[in-house]
């Protein structure tokens, strides 16, 4: 439960300028005031649940079962890797009773949607993917702007390392000098198609919440910060600890630094556990197959079974101290256990962690 309510994004925007409101044939809506960060904020969070891991039962069986659970959000795919089981971005889009039906049903169980996800690669080189990736994403901006949904979470992509390469290329070292010479042309790539990207999202009123994930080219928190500064501030961060632990980023430092910047848009709720027996022998960047878990560096787990509730409650806080009140919308990818009892078990820990009322007055201080 949260002390925000609402179909649509409830992070508390203040203290400035109010977003023109656009309406028009491509169904623009305002999405509020947007945020200068003070030094804390009045702010409550809530539970949400990021639902692929209940893509085997429908929409309208999922809602009830979160909702007995307490969750208070949802994350529907829309497209890409998400795939698009409780939301189909066609049925919907453009569709106003179709749109209507969905908000009666987010209605029935006091349920908003606290992003839609299309996770790609819009940076591919085969440029037929690429144009996939692009059309998911803008579709998705676009049904985001129409239910009044003011996030859309996704990856950042990653190119090619030069226009001649037909696959796209991590790069995570300066050396060999031809290394740095394709991060800096993937770079380009990359602040041209975000900066249209942000300006279409801006006319539309949605923020774009890229997730930091490895074999992208934003995986760690001053790449985000970067990305954000030279495109514009409707891109910010989806922050998911779960691909920062293994690098080993300090969430609560990472949240800092990007709070400090109001860069985080929406939050992934996700556990890992690094094996310090595996991690010794072969280090982190572990191509093993997710399904040998014996044999990995470390594994996504259930929020808890990688860090404790006190490292999880420290990220509330921490969150709270930037000035977030969004869902933490728990993804479930762990192999030890089902989806059922995997969300399960995060609710239980997350339900403990969250504050359910905004702070009082530090009347001690006075």
């Amino acid at each position: 439960m949260s002390c925000t309510t609402g179909t649509g994004d409830s992070r508390q925007r203040s203290d400035v300028e109010t977003r023109e409101e656009i309406d028009g044939p491509d169904h623009r809506v305002s999405a509020g005031p947007r945020f200068i960060l003070p030094a804390v904020v009045a702010l409550c969070m809530e539970i949400g649940v990021h639902t692929p891991p209940l893509a085997d039962e429908p929409l309208e069986s999922a809602l009830p079962y979160l909702d007995g659970l307490g969750v208070g959000a949802i994350e529907p795919g829309v497209g890409g890797h998400p795939g698009q089981d409780h939301l189909e971005r066609a049925a919907y889009l453009d569709d106003e009773s179709e749109q209507t039906e969905l908000r009666d049903l987010l209605e029935e169980y006091e349920m908003r949607i606290s992003a839609l996800a299309t996770h790609n690669n819009p940076l591919h080189p085969d440029d037929e993917r690429a144009a996939t990736a692009d059309t998911e994403l803008r579709e998705a901006i676009r049904l985001a702007a129409q239910l009044e949904v003011g996030t859309v979470t996704c990856f950042s992509g990653l190119p090619a390392g030069s226009r001649s390469d037909e696959t796209p290329n991590w790069i995570t070292a300066p050396w060999p000098p031809e290394h740095a010479d394709a991060l800096e042309y993937q770079w380009a790539q990359a602040v041209e198609y975000w900066g249209e990207i942000a300006d279409y999202a801006a006319d539309r009123g949605v923020d774009i919440a890229i997730e930091m994930h490895p074999n992208m080219l934003i995986y760690e928190p001053h790449g985000m910060a970067r990305l954000r500064e030279e495109t514009g501030e409707r891109i910010g961060a989806n922050f998911d600890p779960s691909h920062l632990y293994w690098q080993g980023i300090t969430i609560t430092d990472a949240i800092r630094y990007l709070g400090e910047r109001d860069a985080i848009h929406h939050v992934h709720a996700k556990d890992t556990r690094i094996y310090e027996a595996q991690a010794r022998e072969k280090g982190v960047l572990d191509t093993t197959a997710y399904d040998d878990e014996p044999n990995r560096s470390w594994l996504f787990r259930s929020v808890g079974y990688g860090h404790d509730e006190t490292h999880w409650k420290d990220i509330v806080s921490t969150l709270r101290m930037v000035g977030y009140d969004g869902a933490l919308s728990i993804e479930h990818e762990d192999s030890l256990t089902s989806s059922r009892e995997g969300l399960e078990k995060a609710i239980d820990l997350l339900g403990r962690a969250i504050f359910e009322t905004q702070p009082g007055e530090a009347y001690w201080a006075e």
